[in-house]
């Protein structure tokens, strides 16, 4: 393979943009933590990264440590990559500067891994550069995620006066104790918290179970039954998602009124599998498509029919993509948001998302409406971070036909 002269470049070059980025994270988290005014230094990181890229090459195992710890110094007396000011309290100084070093070392420790400062070939090269991208990406996409979350579950931890006096102050005082969570409190005890939760969880449950009478024996029937306009059926499951939401809303709303369903929590559960049984169906066929068939038809030759087939075989063989399905149902009725804002105007009845609305008043202290979305948000992550497996498994299980 042709040898170019990459490798002068690279080490100096992936340095410098390794360490801005590195500097940049370290000064919004740290600007987060603390309330304290971290930043960037392009200077600092044009001059220090590109001597971290060089001393992190490979063949050395203390020059990676030695630049760590200058470069931690230097950036506690204000030239390195990170710029931290005079007033900032040491503890926090020392903490960025060496967040800052050390994870820019230990960074293109791992990125220049194959890179010497000589002549390189282009896969040596590449592989490198795909290194940085992938660390990159997962800090952009991990600070998209995180940094409103965080924002959101500190504001929910303040009290009126703090959040005037410094709206960017994002630090917590833990010193506080239980009077940190007096929004989540006050939620349960003055507006109603626990019945929209409760609301949720019922109208949740029961969509999931709506949708799966209808979509198992829907999906069963594309994906083995012979039938006229089965092709068409199969093709045209999705096409209720090609009309907006909003532009239903209003025939819904004046149906939904002339026949009294409005403001009750059985319209909603009328409605919401509406939206869901289409995706429900899509998901489930080409699973099935997907199980042998062979195994059903020895159930049928037994003398099976072909309901007890779909119930002793096809269904305990379904069990994961049916866990993913009612993972990815549920999460659409709990977070769904219009049809709850349009039907329903008693708060006795209210959804989680709809509770959380109307708490977006001038009247209501932020924190109360930041606590609300992170009651929303809490339960549904935990309960996909739990399931991720089975609902990963599911959807992967059809893809290949067994």
């Amino acid at each position: 393979m042709k040898q170019l002269r990459y490798g002068y470049v690279t080490g100096p070059a992936l340095g410098i943009l390794w360490t801005f980025v590195i500097a940049l994270t370290v000064a919004i988290a740290m600007s987060f933590a603390t309330g304290s005014a971290f930043r960037p230094s392009i200077l600092g990181a044009l001059v220090w990264g590109g001597v971290l890229g060089i001393l992190c090459l490979p063949g050395s195992k203390w020059l990676p440590v030695l630049g760590t710890l200058v470069v931690a110094g230097v950036s506690l007396v204000g030239l390195g990559p990170i710029a931290i000011g005079s007033q900032i309290w040491p503890v926090s100084a020392l903490i960025a500067a060496l967040a800052t070093a050390g994870f820019a070392a230990l960074g293109l420790r791992i990125i220049l891994a194959d890179v010497t400062l000589g002549a390189i070939n282009r896969h040596v090269f590449e592989a490198a550069v795909i290194r940085f991208l992938t660390g990159f990406g997962y800090i952009f996409f991990s600070a998209i995620v995180l940094i409103p979350f965080y924002v959101m579950v500190l504001t929910s931890l303040k009290n009126q006066a703090e959040l005037i006096q410094n709206p960017l102050d994002f630090s917590v005082d833990l010193s506080k104790g239980w009077e940190l969570f007096r929004s989540y409190d006050e939620l349960f005890t003055q507006f109603n918290f626990g019945t929209y939760l409760l609301n949720s969880f019922v109208i949740s449950v029961l969509t999931v179970v709506i949708t799966l009478l209808f979509a198992v024996p829907g999906a069963y029937a594309v994906a083995r039954l012979r039938f006229r306009g089965r092709a068409a059926f199969s093709r045209s499951i999705l096409l209720i998602y090609m009309v907006p939401m909003i532009v239903l809303a209003l025939p819904i709303y004046i149906a939904f009124s002339m026949f009294g369903l409005r403001n009750s929590l059985g319209g909603i559960i009328m409605i919401y599998p509406v939206t869901t049984i289409p995706v429900a169906l899509y998901m489930l066929q080409g699973y099935f498509r997907g199980l042998p068939a062979e195994v059903e038809e020895a159930g049928l030759m037994d003398g099976l029919s072909r309901l007890k087939v779909i119930w002793k075989i096809t269904l305990p063989l379904s069990l994961p993509a049916m866990a993913s399905v009612s993972l990815y149902v549920f999460m659409i009725a709990w977070n769904e948001f219009l049809l709850a804002f349009m039907l329903l105007d008693d708060p006795s009845k209210f959804t989680l998302t709809r509770g959380i609305a109307s708490l977006n008043s001038s009247e209501i202290p932020r924190q109360h409406l930041m606590a609300g979305s992170v009651i929303a948000t809490v339960p549904i992550m935990v309960l996909f971070l739990g399931l991720e497996r089975f609902m990963t498994k599911g959807l992967t299980a059809g893809s290949v036909k067994g």
